[in-house]
């Protein structure tokens, strides 16, 4: 994940959330990956090794302005030396580019937690990769896994025109890289449908980039076993829902409380005090994942997958609503 908002994914088991501890790294590199495109390089400022990561992992950085954002790692270690992420700038954003790009420079502090990894590379016969725009980082990552080990994958990598397009050079020369610039193509998006369609059937197939994008590969993919179709977004399906007017228990604690118009159960708790982890606070990283105990909810994340969101035993809190009158939170 490379933009203002936070990865999470469809199709995929959820993996552990971040240790709580944080890291103090420090800005090692900054260089250029393409137009409006910067490649940073962390580390820590103890010198001791960084925790391992695998493919699809990503890290939360808070940002010395106070902002924390979330960003896939470009490289797959056990105990690294660095982090390496790759940032687009995004005018439209909710900041965290823009500043990254505008104000960050080398020899830098800064906190880190994780790495998390909500879009794992699974274990398949053959692995079809699909990236759009800055969609391609935990994609590279993946890339280059797979390659190391020799198995059987294929990349579609999408981007407006060349001098937009990060890491051209370096999977140019991979012969299962489909590469597809708009320019170049009279204004045509990759035709995703058609991917989908020509997928030998024991794939397992990844996507990442844009939601226009996102949404043709879930159109293509919705016949598709739901445990082979594996879906990053960066940005929220559904605004949260802050019409109240509901309760929440908190089970542990036997406390109550009125979830007001206006705002979400995750704020209202907050407001009181009570801690619960979240970044994203748009339904997206997972990091407040919650285990409900009865009610039903209003499930607006982008997050689980459908067969959990129907389960209803677990919540989004920072985003979802309630469709009951009270929700009884494992809390």
């Amino acid at each position: 994940m490379a933009t203002d908002t936070a990865p999470t994914v469809e199709g995929t088991t959820q993996a552990p959330k971040a240790p709580g501890e944080a890291i103090e790294v420090r800005v090692a590199d900054i260089r250029p990956a393409a137009r409006d495109t910067n490649i940073y390089e962390f580390r820590r400022v103890d010198g001791k090794p960084l925790p391992s990561a695998a493919p699809g992992a990503h890290i939360d950085i808070k940002l010395p302005n106070g902002l924390v954002r979330q960003y896939s790692l470009l490289t797959s270690t056990a105990d690294p030396e660095s982090y390496t992420i790759a940032v687009k700038r995004d005018p439209s954003g909710r900041g965290g580019s823009s500043y990254m790009h505008g104000e960050l420079k080398i020899g830098q502090t800064l906190r880190i937690k994780g790495p998390r990894n909500n879009f794992p590379l699974v274990d398949a016969e053959h692995v079809i990769l699909i990236a759009g725009g800055i969609g391609i980082t935990p994609i590279f990552c993946m890339v280059q896994e797979l390659v190391t080990q020799q198995r059987s994958w294929k990349l579609h990598y999408s981007s407006r025109s060349r001098a937009d397009m990060a890491f051209l050079d370096a999977l140019a020369k991979h012969e299962p890289v489909y590469l597809h610039f708009d320019d170049e193509a009279d204004g045509k998006f990759l035709d995703i449908a058609k991917i989908v369609a020509e997928a030998p059937k024991n794939s397992h197939l990844y996507c990442c980039g844009p939601m226009p994008m996102l949404k043709a590969f879930e159109a293509a993919t919705a016949d598709w076993p739901r445990a082979q179709i594996h879906v990053e977004y960066f940005a929220p399906k559904q605004e949260p829902a802050k019409a109240g007017g509901f309760v929440v228990e908190l089970a542990k604690s036997k406390q109550e409380f009125v979830i007001a118009p206006g705002k979400t159960i995750l704020e209202v708790l907050l407001d009181a005090g009570i801690y619960v982890d979240h970044s994203c606070e748009l339904g997206i990283c997972g990091l407040c994942e919650t285990p409900l105990l009865s009610g039903i909810p209003e499930h607006r994340d982008a997050f689980l997958s459908e067969e959990q969101k129907a389960a209803n035993n677990t919540v989004m809190i920072c985003c979802a609503g309630s469709k009951s009158d009270r929700l009884v939170l494992d809390l």
